[in-house]
């Protein structure tokens, strides 16, 4: 929801005669939410945006300044740009201007979400090509109508602006005030639904909370992680690479399974100090409030280096990193009695739920239908 495309209007794209399928001409990479291109000193040099929201590395108006400023020759050869949904909605509708929600606006930075408007004086100022940014709606109003039939839909059904992924994932989740929806696929975020009248303060936000638009007016606090799955993967990687050092080749499906075995194992046997005293802080690539915050490994000792007790402290130290950012007190203060889990890294890692579980101290329950697309199609159903 973060991420950003470009593409030149009235030649982006054709479908194929007969078929469901389109044919993809002058279109940019897509540049998602792991961008790193604008580092710390770009983004101090931006101007202050009039919103509750900050901008960061990875986020659509933050990416198009800065191609404004170090490629402008790549923006020349675009005049649209949206979010890679609002470019397959553009598509599907045959929209000359894109059109997006306000809970993407929101997330690409620069744009007010109480007077649902873009920064447009500020981007003005700061030379970027207004025809840039998308046409915004209210989150779960239609985008346009389907150009021509698609898949047995036919011609003139409305299709909905593209919701955020975030919001999308969580919808089926918080089913009532006492539920916060975790999410650990990739990254991590912890999510709960606010009253409804609920405002964001006006000034761009300091602290790890997020107030993300929801719909029907209400929003979302979350605290979103950039450390989630990808730290655990990032360990595989690096066993798989020291066993290929050593004259193995160890597939890296072989990897996980021995390492989630493992931490099994170790949860089950007797807890000792020594394996408790191994604390690793897994940030191998920072947070957006702490862009230079790496990783750091403390307490080890000879007895507590086996590959259970790693992994263990790898996943509470997921766990404790997003509890630094939302914490078990903050949620309690506000009624939160459980969590409801979601997303590929919790699904398949006993260890890390049970990370959640003691950091938390409220049960965690893993949803049964948790896919972004499924809320996507309880959304139209309620709005459209």
């Amino acid at each position: 929801m973060h991420g950003c495309v470009l593409w030149k209007s009235g030649r982006a794209w054709s479908r194929k005669p007969d078929t469901n399928t389109y044919d993809i001409d002058e279109v940019s990479h897509l540049y998602t939410w792991q961008d790193t291109r604008c580092t710390p000193e770009f983004l101090s040099s931006l101007p202050a945006p009039d919103s509750h929201l900050g901008v960061h590395s990875g986020y659509g108006v933050a990416t198009l300044l800065w191609f404004l400023r170090h490629k402008p020759q790549k923006l020349q050869l675009y005049d649209r740009s949206g979010t890679i949904q609002d470019l397959v909605v553009a598509m599907l509708c045959d929209l000359d201007t894109p059109v997006m929600s306000v809970q993407n606006a929101a997330s690409w930075g620069y744009f007010n979400t109480q007077t649902a408007q873009w920064n447009t004086e500020l981007l003005k100022g700061a030379g970027l090509p207004l025809s840039l940014l998308p046409s915004v709606v209210g989150s779960g109003q239609a985008a346009g109508r389907l150009h021509s039939s698609w898949l047995g839909l036919p011609a003139g059904t409305p299709v909905m602006a593209a919701l955020g992924d975030l919001q999308c994932s969580v919808l089926p989740l918080l089913t009532c005030n006492a539920t916060a929806a975790l999410n650990v696929s990739t990254s991590a975020q912890l999510a709960l639904l606010l009253p409804d009248g609920f405002q964001p303060p006006t000034a761009a936000e300091t602290g790890c909370i997020s107030y993300l638009p929801f719909l029907d007016g209400r929003y979302l606090a979350v605290a979103a992680a950039l450390t989630g799955g990808n730290a655990m993967a990032a360990f595989v990687q690096m066993l798989q690479r020291w066993t290929q050092e050593l004259g193995f080749n160890v597939p890296q499906s072989v990897v996980w399974t021995k390492i989630l075995s493992l931490a099994d194992s170790a949860a089950a046997s007797p807890a000792t100090t020594t394996s408790t005293e191994l604390h690793i802080v897994p940030t191998v690539r920072g947070e957006r409030h702490a862009p230079h915050q790496r990783a750091t490994v403390t307490g080890v000792t000879v007895d507590n280096t086996g590959l259970g007790h790693v992994t263990d402290a790898i996943c509470r130290g997921i766990a404790a990193n997003l509890d630094s950012m939302m914490s078990r007190e903050w949620l309690s203060a506000r009624g939160v009695t459980r969590l409801v889990g979601t997303g590929s890294a919790l699904a398949r890692n006993a260890a890390l739920r049970r990370a959640f579980q003691k950091t938390y101290q409220v049960p965690l329950q893993m949803a049964d239908e948790t896919s972004a697309a499924y809320g996507a199609a309880l959304a139209a159903a309620r709005c459209l």
